[in-house]
Formats: structure tokens, C-alpha cells, sequence
């Protein structure tokens, strides 16, 4: 029986916090290797197991897998969260992509400068609610289902309800005009394996602060 899988990364969100969202959407319990110091980082990339260099890094199954898109689409595909088809899959993907674009901009907010932090807070905000949501709202609306792609919960879903968290976190009345993503966010949210994930003690990660931004910034060499 293969043991659970152990996620290389900080102690923080990043690129893996999809990654822990998805893994406990499906139920798998997971294991994690946190990063503390540029030591640690540099004894991953000479012991050979990062391809690019780069984390995260995921071993699972026997792999230790690189590349967030492609771990993402490994851990989908394994736990029937990816679609039923081609087509669905391709949805699925451009969904995916939709919500890592609006997240990417909020992961970067706190490594902005101070003097450049409220304008790119101001674009994140504007981005949501002109260019990302009013695409999910339309969707649930034209199609009158509960999950984004089809009649099935897919890892769609799971990252939409992650990025509508994330934009509450700067904007708590943020989904104001977008009353099919509320009704989104309260069904998503109390599936079951989600609700264990959203509850305190969860692997799930805080928002960043101060000391833990400094402590990436020498890490990562930022």
C-alpha cells in the first residue's frame, strides 16, 4: 500500500496551498516536509530531486512530482476530479487556469512594496469583479448546475471556492453582486471533506505575515 504523500514547501501557502486544498477535497491525508531555511532548499536542489529546481514538490506514488499545473492534474485525474471527458477536461482546465491568475495576483500582494501594495490591491479587487467571477456566475447561470463543469464536483470547484475565499479575505463583501457564487461558496463549502479542511487545526494555511513574507524573502533569495 503506498504511504500518504509528503509535500516539500514552507509553512505557508504559495503554489502548494492549492495543491493541500485538492488533496483533502479528495479525502487523502498527506504528509509535509516544510522548507525553514535557504539550506534546506539547496539540499533538495543537490540531492537531484527537484527537476526544475523549483518547488513544490510532491512525492506520490513513487514519483516525486515538480510543476504545480502538472501535480494538480495528476492528483484530479487519480481521485475522478477531472472530468468525465475531453471536453469537460478542457473546461475544467480553462476554469483552473481562470482562478490560478486571479490568485497568482494575490499571492504576490504581500511581497509588493509598501507604496505599490494599494494599487495592486485596488487591480486584484477590479480584476475579480469585472474580469473572473461575472465568467462563474455566468456559467452557474447558464447551465443551472451545482459544480462548475457538468453535474460533478471536479477540481474546478475546489479552486473557485479557494480564490472566492482568498478575495474575501481582502474584501469580505466582495461576492455582493455575484449571488450564485454565495450559493456556490455555502454548497462547495460543506461538502464534507472540504468543511474538515476549512475547520481550525486543518493543514490549511493562514494568510502571510510580516515575519513569515521576510523568512520566504531569505529562502527564496527574493
Amino acid at each position: 500500500m503506498a504511504g500518504k504523500p509528503k509535500l516539500h514547501y514552507t509553512c505557508g501557502r504559495g503554489k502548494m496551498e492549492s495543491i493541500r486544498w485538492l488533496l483533502a477535497a479528495a479525502g487523502v491525508e498527506f504528509e509535509e516536509q516544510f522548507i525553514e531555511t535557504k539550506e534546506d532548499l539547496e539540499k533538495l536542489r543537490n540531492d537531484g530531486v527537484l527537476l526544475f529546481q523549483q518547488v513544490p514538490m510532491v512525492e506520490i506514488d513513487g514519483m516525486k512530482m515538480v510543476q504545480t499545473r502538472a501535480i494538480l492534474s495528476y492528483i484530479a485525474a487519480k481521485h475522478n476530479l477531472y472530468g468525465r471527458d475531453l471536453k469537460e477536461r478542457a473546461l475544467i482546465d480553462m476554469y483552473v487556469e481562470g482562478t490560478t491568475d486571479l490568485m497568482g495576483m494575490i499571492m504576490v500582494l504581500p511581497l509588493q512594496p509598501p507604496d505599490n501594495k494599494e494599487k495592486q490591491l485596488a487591480l486584484v479587487i477590479e480584476r475579480a469583479t469585472t474580469r473572473y467571477f461575472p465568467v462563474y456566475e455566468k456559467v452557474l447561470k447558464d447551465h443551472g448546475q451545482d459544480f462548475l463543469v457538468g453535474k460533478q464536483f471536479s477540481c474546478a470547484d475546489v479552486q473557485l471556492l479557494e480564490a472566492i475565499l482568498m478575495t474575501e479575505e481582502l474584501k469580505p463583501d466582495i461576492l455582493s453582486k455575484f449571488p450564485l457564487l454565495q450559493a456556490f461558496k455555502t454548497r462547495i463549502s460543506n461538502i464534507p471533506t472540504i468543511k474538515k479542511f476549512l475547520q481550525p487545526g486543518s493543514q490549511r494555511k493562514p494568510i502571510p505575515d510580516e515575519k513569515f513574507v521576510a523568512k520566504v524573502r531569505k529562502i527564496f533569495s527574493i
